[in-house]
């Protein structure tokens, strides 16, 4: 009796441990990602919150704080032209930026994909350029500018008078899309990592066939890289209407507000002007019109976007894929 006793008091001690364990053991993944989940709740998902609540509200830096209702995106629309023109002039920006930025990005990183000698070197050079920008705002007011700029010095070298391309309303926002490109090493080493994933049989059995090298560029390389498109298509979108501290810097929206971004229009709101909740209502309906685009940018990727798992398993995408790389 008294063994029997120990034995299934030793049976219940065990099992206890056991439940113990498997208990810490479930919430030791939990108390790893609380750091991160905190943070998020906090400094993120909080103030997200609380910019949708105050964009209902008279919410000055110093005074009283009145709820108004929808009266801020009323106001917006209805009786703000800043608002219209700072959305057109982002618009044509993005229209400029985005696919630009695709293109250098994607160009630099097949560039770097060479096997050539201290291509290290300047994959690292690269991506410190992004790292640089305040300082890039200063090279590029030297650049533009129209009375010593070296770009106009260039320009009169070959006979072209070139015009003072900051405070030139033709030429501001070009100039603003090609200092733009300057912080490339994100994106370009997005790229380098998606062409370093393709498999180089590809590439030899598409040479085996008699493709060349531009046809292997559209048939094997772009097709097996759209996912990297994607995310660099979106991410681009996203900076563009982001655009702010060059335009800040260079150009404070001038010349005749040719250069005044939506981001500056929310900037000037709320520390200008000290209209916090109008301020929010604009990044609101800025999120709305990112959102929007994104949305529309994942439905059309259902047509130029390829998986290779999702080729696998299906074979009729596969067949059009191949078409289309044909085509």
């Amino acid at each position: 009796m008294a063994q029997t006793y120990l034995q299934n008091t030793s049976e219940q001690t065990a099992a206890l441990k056991a439940l113990k364990k498997r208990r810490w053991g479930g919430a030791a993944p939990y108390l790893f990602i609380f750091p991160w989940i905190f943070g998020f709740v906090v400094f993120t998902l909080g103030p997200l919150l609380f910019s949708l609540v105050i964009s209902f509200f008279d919410w000055p830096i110093v005074g009283k704080v009145t709820f108004i209702g929808i009266d801020n995106y009323v106001e917006m629309f209805s009786n703000d032209p800043l608002f219209w023109k700072s959305l057109f002039v982002t618009l044509k920006f993005a229209a400029l930026f985005v696919p630009l930025n695709i293109v250098v990005a994607l160009g630099l990183a097949m560039l770097l994909n060479q096997k050539v000698k201290g291509s290290a070197i300047f994959r690292t050079a690269f991506y410190l350029l992004c790292h640089l920008r305040r300082g890039a705002c200063m090279i590029w007011s030297w650049v533009y500018s129209g009375d010593y700029g070296i770009l106009n010095y260039f320009l009169s070298v070959l006979g072209i008078q070139g015009p003072d391309w900051l405070n030139d309303t033709n030429w501001s926002l070009v100039a603003m899309v090609v200092a733009s490109l300057w912080g490339q090493g994100s994106m370009m080493l997005i790229f380098l990592a998606g062409l370093k994933g393709i498999p180089k049989d590809l590439y030899e059995s598409a040479s085996i066939d008699g493709a060349g090298k531009v046809r292997q560029f559209l048939s094997v390389t772009i097709p097996m890289i759209t996912p990297t498109i994607l995310f660099n298509l979106i991410t681009s979108i996203i900076a563009a209407f982001q655009q702010l501290t060059l335009a800040l810097l260079l150009t404070g929206g001038g010349p005749l507000k040719s250069t005044y971004f939506y981001a500056m229009y929310m900037y000037e709101n709320a520390f200008k002007y000290y209209k916090m909740g109008y301020s929010a209502a604009n990044a609101w309906f800025m999120f709305l019109i990112v959102l929007t685009l994104t949305f529309l940018v994942f439905k059309s990727s259902e047509a130029w976007v390829f998986y290779e798992g999702e080729m696998k398993k299906n074979p009729q995408k596969k067949l059009k894929a191949s078409r289309r790389g044909r085509s």
